[in-house]
């Protein structure tokens, strides 16, 4: 242990390390029903929750790179799942939205993440959910992101 660091106690490497683990486990029960990436499946969750953005909306709502984003738009276009529009402000940029056949899998999609939410809550437990969700809320908010009301 060089220096007394301990990476295994370090907050933003376990936080970083349990989003990835949960990341992961979702992403196989979309992967498998639905054959989505990752990216893929933020892309049509950003979409899904927000409505009408542009590519570079996404990424920033999904934090993703604009390549990762950029592959994703044009597999759920080829997919029909959503459509490019041309801006009418600024013809540099496309409009992004779910088609009515996207809307129908982001519903079915969204089903499924309840279903794994409902999972997590039931392994960690009503009060760790109340607390990580105190810990996430603080840490968002010193971050400066205001969380939407529910």
């Amino acid at each position: 242990m060089a220096g007394g660091f301990e990476l295994d106690g370090f907050i933003p490497y376990r936080l970083n390390r349990a989003s990835e683990l949960i990341s992961l486990s979702f992403a196989r029960r979309y992967k498998e029903e639905f054959d989505l990436t990752r990216p893929e499946w933020r892309t049509l969750a950003a979409l899904g929750s927000v409505g009408v953005m542009t590519a570079k909306d996404v990424g920033a709502h999904s934090h993703m790179h604009k390549t990762k984003v950029s592959r994703a738009v044009r597999a759920l276009e080829q997919r029909h799942w959503l459509k490019r529009v041309p801006s009418d402000i600024d013809r540099r940029f496309e409009q992004i939205e779910l088609t009515a056949l996207g809307r129908q899998y982001y519903q079915k999609i969204t089903l499924l993440a309840d279903k794994y939410q409902e999972t997590v809550r039931l392994m960690l437990g009503e009060e760790a959910i109340r607390h990580l969700d105190l810990a996430l809320a603080a840490i968002e908010a010193s971050a400066g992101l205001r969380r939407k009301s529910k």
